[in-house]
């Protein structure tokens, strides 16, 4: 029967993981249950006897989705040593391995394992993957002209991948990172000629715009930005025409061009949930002058967003006030923006549980949250722990305390480095070289954690027009 169940448990496995990334649905329960089983696979002197394959995926699998690596790893490795025939899991255990030293930041780790990968295995999806991913890896190992070679590589190899037109689009952005300008232009031109009309051109553009904005090539940069106007925004364009209007009008400032620049900043409209209005509207409070005809409209620009703010009170509470204040003083972070993550990561369900193992209000992740228990006072971190309202916002103010010192006065890059990773978070503001967060925001290069940034400013925004620092209402 033994056999058996090993046997059915190998199948759903191999369904399981069809794909390249593993499987997210893994609760807290069946975590526990492995740890259990774990605790009585091991010898005298600790360590993990061999099981059969499918059961070594199985565990490391439940272990990599709630970001347990070290022990995900442990599985992995088994497959690795003892089952190097299992030709449909090898390759998965390898990514595995490779892809849990990426998500702890050990990027030579991950290269090395990737390579081991992509060696033997680059025919597979998970090859495919693990190319990709190390093109990403070098990145944060600030080697960008190496990441560009192999982003290169995955476009002539596979030019009908999950990943090619990612891949084009990195290309540019790993050269311009290399201060290879003249040769990321020369693949905005490429990447034209070989996806017109589509979300990726669009993008190529915008990669360009960015670059002339980073340079302060403010005539280029009009240049991009009329363009840009005139192109397809579909699914998957990573700007908006509010973000090319208000680039376009800080081009023109940056030119002199007042009159031009105030009627561009005028044309994108600002509510509670506009981040480029926001921005419009504090670059006409420089502007326009009250006496001016225009100073009308920007007052009635900034009246809207506060009457909406007051109608839309409900939807911004000021839960776990006492925790809050408490954690806020003490780690010299304004409440309303933890309140604004807060409400973006959890919408205040302290029982919260996302697909990528976060976990309560705050939505912390256990290998994050151990980095912060001495700072926090938290002895003995388990991860149902996460779910303590206590719990989860002293650790999760700590590490936005940490993040705040990274990038002091840079909301938006806090808000970057809490969904994106503040190694990204740092690659985007070297990228950017300004200390306008608007220029910060463009070059955020993931689309949910630019959409993320977005929202959490649009909260933060609010609560600012109804809470005063202590959280009182205004």
């Amino acid at each position: 029967m033994k056999i058996l169940n090993y046997k059915l448990q190998t199948v759903a496995i191999l369904l399981l993981l069809s794909g390249a990334t593993w499987a997210q649905n893994y609760n807290d329960s069946t975590l526990a249950s492995v740890r259990q089983k774990d605790a009585v696979s091991r010898d005298a002197s600790g360590s993990l006897q061999t099981l059969p394959a499918a059961e070594h995926a199985y565990r490391g699998d439940v272990y990599m989705s709630n970001r347990v690596f070290p022990n995900a790893r442990e599985h992995y490795q088994k497959i690795i040593e003892i089952y190097p025939n299992e030709t449909a899991l090898m390759p998965k255990a390898l990514f595995g391995v490779a892809r849990s030293f990426m998500w702890e930041k050990q990027y030579a780790l991950a290269v090395k394992n990737f390579q081991i990968l992509t060696k033997d295995y680059l025919n597979t999806k998970e090859g495919r993957e693990g190319l990709a991913f190390t093109g990403a890896c070098l990145l944060r190992l600030n080697k960008p002209a190496e990441a560009a070679k192999i982003y290169e590589q995955y476009t002539v190899m596979f030019p009908a991948g999950e990943r090619i037109e990612s891949s084009y689009l990195n290309v540019t952005d790993a050269l311009r990172e290399a201060g290879k300008y003249d040769e990321a232009t020369l693949w905005v031109d490429k990447i034209r000629q070989r996806f017109p009309n589509t979300a990726t051109e669009t993008n190529a553009v915008f990669a360009r715009l960015r670059m002339e904005l980073g340079r302060k090539k403010w005539s280029e940069a009009l240049k991009s930005s009329d363009e840009l106007r005139l192109l397809r925004y579909p699914k998957g364009v990573m700007t908006g025409i509010d973000e090319v209007g208000f680039l376009r009008g800080f081009a023109l400032e940056k030119l002199g061009r007042k009159d031009e620049a105030i009627a561009a900043y005028l044309a994108v409209p600002d509510n509670l949930s506009s981040y480029y209005g926001a921005a419009g509207t504090e670059r006409l409070q420089n502007l326009v002058k009250n006496s001016d005809v225009r100073g009308a409209s920007l007052q009635q620009r900034q009246a809207n967003v506060t009457a909406a703010a007051l109608r839309a009170a409900a939807d911004y509470p000021a839960l776990f006030r006492d925790y809050l204040i408490k954690e806020s003083t003490s780690r010299n972070i304004d409440p309303r923006f933890v309140l604004a993550i807060m409400k973006q990561e959890s919408s205040f369900r302290a029982n919260a549980k996302s697909a990528a193992a976060a976990r309560g209000l705050l939505q912390m992740t256990v290998d994050t949250a151990v980095k912060y228990t001495v700072q926090a006072n938290i002895n003995r971190l388990q991860p149902e722990d996460l779910y303590q309202p206590s719990v989860n916002i002293a650790l999760g103010s700590v590490y936005i305390a940490e993040l705040q010192k990274e990038f002091p006065n840079l909301p938006e890059a806090v808000a970057a480095s809490y969904n994106g990773g503040e190694d990204n978070a740092a690659r985007w503001q070297k990228r950017a070289d300004s200390k306008e967060p608007f220029i910060f925001a463009a070059e955020v290069g993931f689309a949910e954690t630019k959409d993320y940034v977005f929202k959490v400013m649009a909260n933060y925004r609010a609560y600012c027009e109804l809470y005063t620092e202590d959280l009182r209402r205004k």
